[in-house]
């Protein structure tokens, strides 16, 4: 009953959430300056006649009050409807059909590889000692604040200009992949590993660890067994933030390497003034934030469910 209950409450939030952003896009979209008939029609320098400009208008709904016009929008979205892009000329749905794929396995194997690096820094960091755990600490703060754009054009300066190892660019393999990954998982990996280490230190030095210690059990069991969970838990219910930020870094990094995906799709779409395109890809990206912070609660409460500190 619990578990119905704790779905329940999931499902009801994230309509609530899905909600708020569409409204949101909606009032900013009409903030924007100028005509959207006229992005419609191919923005201003299309030179659309007044008749054009008219049937755009008539066609989209936007001759209608602004009241009626956000009832309309909210009735498409609940049909999963976001209508056509204005660049493309083609439906949202199928345009992220398209993209979703690449963009989705570029943030799942960046944060595949931003876990694993995060897991064994916070392993190694156990065993450092004082100097090891200065520079640990120290190159933890460089990953986690370097912004993308930089990682990304230092990655290809150093392993496609200088050393020919990896192309600068996407070419659809999966050496072309290694870069744009490695540019989302670091950052985060360091943010991870700050976060597993503290909560390491604390747990190994624990009553419950100290005991443990006392019965004969070896450190690297102890780690395993008790550590790696209570340092686990407080980045994992960052899993969701840190998916999300790993889609949102994916604008950049897909720019920076060429890669075809929603990322660059929803930065053409800006600089084109495509609404229907941007609304379509933030409502999916609150979607895909939503569940995501449910799986890793889910997953949490799984590991630790009754909030046992032990």
């Amino acid at each position: 009953m619990n578990t119905i209950a704790w779905v329940g409450r999931k499902v009801g939030g994230a309509l609530v959430v899905l909600w708020l952003v569409a409204s949101a896009i909606f009032i900013a979209i009409r903030l924007i300056p100028g005509d959207p008939a006229e992005a419609i029609m191919g923005g201003p320098g299309s030179q659309a006649s007044a008749q054009a400009l008219a049937a755009a208008r008539a066609e989209y709904a936007l001759d209608q009050p602004i009241i009626t016009q956000y009832f309309l929008y909210l009735g498409k979205l609940l049909t999963f409807d976001f209508g056509t892009s204005y660049s493309l000329k083609q439906p949202v749905t199928q345009v992220m059909g398209e993209v979703l794929p690449n963009t989705l396995w570029l943030s799942l194997m960046a944060l595949l590889i931003a876990w694993l690096l995060a897991l064994c820094f916070s392993a190694l960091a156990m065993r450092a000692g004082r100097i090891g755990t200065f520079v640990g600490n120290l190159l933890e703060i460089i990953a986690a604040a370097v912004p993308h754009f930089w990682l990304g054009a230092v990655l290809i300066m150093l392993f496609s200009s200088a050393l020919g190892w990896l192309p600068a660019v996407d070419n659809g393999t999966g050496r072309g992949l290694v870069l744009p990954i490695l540019t989302l998982a670091l950052p985060l990996a360091g943010f991870l590993t700050q976060l597993m280490r503290d909560s390491l230190t604390e747990a190994m030095s624990s009553q419950f660890a100290l005991a443990a210690r006392a019965r004969g059990e070896s450190r690297l069991k102890l780690f395993w067994r008790h550590g790696l969970r209570h340092a686990a838990l407080p980045a994992l219910s960052l899993t969701g933030w840190a998916f999300s930020s790993l889609l949102s870094g994916a604008v950049v990094v897909e720019a920076i390497f060429a890669r075809p995906g929603l990322g660059r799709s929803l930065l053409s779409a800006v600089l084109a003034r495509d609404i229907p395109m941007v609304t379509g890809i933030a409502l999916f990206s609150a979607l895909v934030y939503i569940v995501v912070m449910a799986i890793s609660e889910g997953i949490e409460r799984m590991i630790n469910p009754a909030g046992d500190p032990r």
